[in-house]
Parts: structure tokens; C-alpha cells; sequence
């Protein structure tokens, strides 16, 4: 590992070279300028202006900058009706609220990519919460993909033999070693679900996944979909919320959860939100392709060295999230602590697994960020469990994210020294 060690620097050139050589980045680059076209041609439409950028406050009313955001967003999310708001504490809040917005006692939820992320454990009832919805009568049950795929025989097996309300896709993985949804692989099972059920609600986390690619889960035939402002769609800016985006009547069954039966999103103090919303989605285009690239980057990177990354370097990305399988829990922990040092904010503090609300094994998570909690900037974190994953996002800037990655790598092979 010594001779690895001192070799880094042709490692990284190597990596560079290869990248450059096999246009790794030229669909990024793409997907970018697609989206930054619509994200600009939204804001002309909408005729944003300066009064626009300031907030209201009490109950809301009235607020021209807030409404013209939610239509920015269901424009830019090719969906009929949006609402983004501060008042979504993250992208678990935003599902809780539309579960609760969409589903009734008696009513089945089934999630076909496996058990959703581990901070919907007591949300659903998988975890006994007074609260969840279970508690409220409200049925789950899931069906675990089958090779990275949609399990299409179960699917329809359960269809047929339950009456479903509501199907929830999670594209991205979560703590779990599987590939992210594509929006073909969206498209397929949506057509094949809709052919058994067409009144079936399907909704998509979507966390970690906007503008990775030109189509959204709504262009492709889903009802509904979630994500977090301090994700990709926050572009580093916006320092909380949520947004939903879909169907009109559906979006308005969530709002009206969200705040109050009869007012839904016509209520809500923006306070100081719009122009770091705005802000946030006109950045967000370069952002996720940064973001890509630091995960590209970092993919092919540790594949030199040995690891196993979950997408490999060659496969197309879904979502902003890179898998690495350490296998060893100390290389998980130096690794993170590699991120955490060339991260903006308290970079002087060294990560430590700790118990985390809505987790049930210990996290170690580096996010030096300048928003508590902010995936897009550039973070890593893991559960301390077998085989000891690290989950790399972000990265503001390329350039940000490769010197993070490269710290990180270097920690890890001095353990291994």
C-alpha cells in the first residue's frame, strides 16, 4: 500500500486522462444545458421580479413570489401543479405529508423497490410509532427488487390479489447496495402497472435525482413525486423545504395536509424562502452535473485502488449517490473523516458513529456544510453495519469534490499502510 501511496499522483492522471478519453461527461454536460434553457425560459414566463425575491409573513396570503415558484417548479418538473415550500422540514416530511394527504384507513401502500429508507420506518408503523400509518389503519407491504429490476411477476401477482392505493417507487437507494431507478426502468413499470390498475397512485421519491436526466417521473406516466430542497433542486442555496410536484388534484390533497383543509396552497409566509429557492433552482442545473462528475470521478478512482463502487465507473447515473463497499468499518470511518476535512464548514471536526433519530444502527455522516444536513454540497455518510458502505453525494463544484475525494482516498490508504 506504501508503493500505491506514493504512485497516488499517477493514479489520479490516469483517472483524468481515461474520463477526458471516453466522454465520460459529455451527456452531463447535456442534461445541464437542457435544464438551465428551461429553468431561465420559467422564469421568463413567470416575468419574475424583484418584488418576487421578498418574502410574507402570518398566514401568507397573497404571496405572488410563492405562487409564481410552485408554477416554476411544475414547469421545470414537466408536472401539472407543484408546491414548494420551506414549511417541508426535508424529503421525509414531504412523503409523510402526502401519504397522509392521499391515503385513508383501510387504504394499502406498497412500495416496490423494498423497504423504503430507514427514517419512513415509523412514519409507515414498520417501527411502532402512535403516530404512523399504521396507526391510523393504513396498510403497507413491499416487494424487494430482483437483481436491480422490478420484480414484474410479484407485482402483478399482488395487484391482482390486492387492492392497492397507493405504489411507492424509491429511486434512489437509501442505505442499500442496489442500483437508482432509471426513467426507463420508471417508464417500463409504470406502463405494465397502469395496464393492471389505472387508478393505482403511483408515487416517486425522487430525492437525489432531479435533473440527472431530461425526463422526469412525471413525463414518463407517474401520479406523483417528492424531493428535498437541500438536495439537488436546492442547488446548495436553499437552506430548508420540500417540493411536490403532479397531478393537480393529488398536489392539492397534499397541500391541503400541509396546511389546512379549504386553504391548502393558497396559505404559507415564504418568510425569506423565495430568493434562495429561486436562487437554489438557477444553480441547480451545474450543481447535480457536478455533482455527477465528483461521483464519476471518485467511481473510477477507487475502482484503481480496489473497491467495489455501486454505479461503476461505466454506468449511467440516476441519481447523485456513489455506493462504496469498504468491507472494513475502520475504512469506512477514515474515509468519511477524509470528506469531513475538505468539507466548507467545521472541517476541523472528526465524524463519529452516533445514534440518529429515524436510524436503527449507528451513523457516521461527514456534512461540513453551510445548510445542517445538505447532501448536495458535498458530503459521505454510513451506517455502521456490514459490509461497511459509504455513501458519497455532491460536491458544489467539481473541483470541490474531486479534492474531497482525493483527501478521503488518501486517509484510507494510510489505514491500510
Amino acid at each position: 500500500m506504501v508503493m500505491i501511496m506514493n504512485n497516488l499522483d499517477n493514479i489520479i492522471k490516469e483517472v483524468d486522462e481515461q474520463i477526458i478519453k471516453d466522454k465520460r461527461f459529455e451527456y452531463i454536460d447535456i442534461v445541464e444545458e437542457y435544464y438551465s434553457n428551461l429553468v431561465i425560459e420559467s422564469f421568463k414566463k413567470e416575468q419574475l421580479s424583484m418584488s418576487d425575491l421578498y418574502g410574507t409573513t402570518g398566514y401568507g396570503y397573497g404571496d405572488v413570489g410563492r405562487d409564481k415558484i410552485d408554477r416554476i417548479f411544475a414547469n421545470v418538473l414537466d408536472s401539472e401543479s407543484a408546491i414548494a415550500r420551506s414549511q417541508f422540514i426535508s424529503g421525509t416530511h414531504a412523503l409523510t405529508v402526502t401519504f397522509f394527504g392521499l391515503l385513508r384507513p383501510g387504504d394499502t401502500l406498497l412500495s416496490i423497490t423494498g423497504k423504503p429508507y430507514d427514517t419512513l420506518d415509523e412514519v409507515i408503523g414498520i417501527r411502532d410509532n402512535p403516530s404512523s400509518l399504521k396507526s391510523f389503519g393504513i396498510n403497507f407491504d413491499y416487494i424487494d427488487l430482483k437483481d436491480n429490476e422490478f420484480d414484474l411477476e410479484k407485482i402483478e401477482k399482488y395487484l391482482k390479489s390486492h387492492k392497492v392505493k397507493v405504489i411507492e417507487i424509491q429511486r434512489s437507494r437509501g442505505y442499500a447496495d442496489r442500483q437508482a431507478i432509471s426513467i426507463n426502468d420508471l417508464k417500463n413499470v409504470v406502463t405494465f402497472i397502469k395496464r393492471i390498475d389505472k387508478n393505482v397512485i403511483i408515487i416517486v421519491d425522487n430525492c437525489y435525482c432531479e435533473m440527472t436526466d431530461i425526463k422526469t417521473p412525471i413525463s414518463v406516466g407517474c401520479d406523483i413525486m417528492v424531493g428535498s430542497l437541500i438536495k439537488n433542486l436546492g442547488g446548495g442555496i436553499a437552506s430548508n423545504g420540500a417540493y411536490v410536484a403532479g397531478r393537480k388534484e393529488l398536489v392539492d390533497l397534499v397541500a391541503e395536509r400541509l396546511t389546512v383543509p379549504g386553504q391548502g396552497a393558497e396559505v404559507g409566509p415564504s418568510i425569506d424562502m423565495n430568493k434562495q429557492i429561486l436562487m437554489g433552482l438557477y444553480m441547480a442545473p451545474s450543481v447535480v452535473a457536478s455533482s455527477i462528475k465528483t461521483n464519476i470521478f471518485a467511481s473510477l478512482l477507487l475502482e484503481k485502488l480496489g473497491y467495489k463502487t455501486n454505479p461503476n465507473y461505466k454506468h449511467a447515473r440516476s441519481d447523485i449517490v456513489l455506493a462504496i463497499t469498504f468491507n472494513d468499518k475502520n475504512k469506512l470511518i477514515k474515509f468519511v473523516e477524509g470528506i469531513q476535512e475538505y468539507s466548507a464548514i467545521d472541517n476541523y471536526i472528526k465524524p463519529i458513529p452516533s445514534d440518529m433519530p429515524g436510524y436503527s444502527d449507528k451513523i457516521i455522516m461527514a456534512s461540513g456544510s453551510f445548510t445542517q444536513g445538505s447532501s448536495i454540497e458535498i458530503s459521505c455518510d454510513g451506517p455502521i453495519r456490514e459490509p461497511y458502505i459509504a455513501f458519497l453525494q455532491g460536491g458544489l463544484t467539481y473541483q470541490y469534490g474531486r479534492l474531497a475525494v482525493i483527501n478521503a482516498v488518501k486517509k484510507v490508504l494510510n489505514e491500510e499502510r
